[in-house]
């Protein structure tokens, strides 16, 4: 990685959209910052496509396509994308499976579960898995004590050994049945909502994240930014983003859309 400030002014002149991440990326210590909410409001107002690709829940999704200024939404690691149509005031939500297989999966994760919650102690369901559709989160930082290394691999491999995929946040380990992940859900999400063909033009979006369910994104994206609380997770991204902030949380993602602002009006 090398500092932001080394992003060529010529590649920021012809960004088209900003793919972000949400923990630890646009928040600070768990609390969404002013100055980071007024980034995504600060980006789209400059013409640029403004999109959270999240590991959080269906439930904040809907919210979040509905009230946040964004375009639109990728949750669940991939599960979904939801889009909000002003003008006809309707959510539009596209899930990777029907209700029926989502359905099946919740039921096949709670035998999941009761093993991690017996196997690895200290670990917890997250405070928003009710509001899941396609995937178990379990916490082993965000309201539970840290758990240390050890446990987070372990809960890693029991959702391996019962089939599942599993992938770490900056806050939980989410596992789930099936092979998607961020990337290719907002593959689908660009080809259907905004007809942008994402592999002839991803030179033309930045990625922000920080932690290693963000891997995927890094790796596809030339213009990947990490925010500086990365460097907590460097060990466990392969292949880590092309840039790195100097400030943390959502400070870094600020300091991100004010580089490719002052790009957009210097052009």
């Amino acid at each position: 990685m090398v500092p932001l400030e080394q992003f060529p002014l010529a590649a920021r002149r012809v960004i088209a959209g900003v793919l972000t991440d949400i923990d630890d990326t646009l928040t600070t210590e768990g609390r969404l910052p002013a100055e980071a909410y007024g980034a995504l409001e600060r980006l789209q107002a400059a013409g640029l496509l403004v999109i959270p690709i999240t590991g959080r829940p269906a439930g904040w999704c809907d919210h979040i396509a509905r009230m946040w200024p964004v375009d639109a939404v990728v949750g669940e690691n991939g599960a979904f994308y939801f889009r909000y149509d002003q003008a006809k005031r309707k959510l539009d939500k596209r899930f990777l499976m029907d209700e029926a297989t989502r359905s099946a999966n919740r039921a096949r994760l709670v035998a999941v579960r009761e093993r991690i919650l017996k196997e690895v102690p200290g670990a917890g369901i997250a405070s928003d898995q009710l509001y899941r559709e396609a995937d178990l989160a379990i916490d082993f930082c965000e309201d539970v004590p840290p758990l240390p290394d050890k446990a987070i691999d372990r809960i890693v491999r029991i959702f391996e050994e019962s089939g599942a995929t599993a992938k770490v946040s900056s806050i939980h380990v989410n596992g789930w049945f099936g092979s998607y992940d961020k990337l290719g859900m907002t593959k689908t999400m660009m080809r259907e909502a905004f007809e942008i063909d994402l592999d002839a033009q991803r030179e033309r979006f930045v990625f922000a994240g920080d932690s290693p369910n963000d891997q995927p994104m890094f790796a596809y994206f030339p213009h990947a930014v990490g925010v500086a609380n990365i460097a907590a997770f460097l060990d466990r991204i392969a292949s880590p983003p092309a840039y790195v902030t100097r400030a943390r949380g959502g400070a870094g993602f600020a300091e991100l859309a004010a580089l490719l602002i002052a790009a957009r009006n210097s052009s």
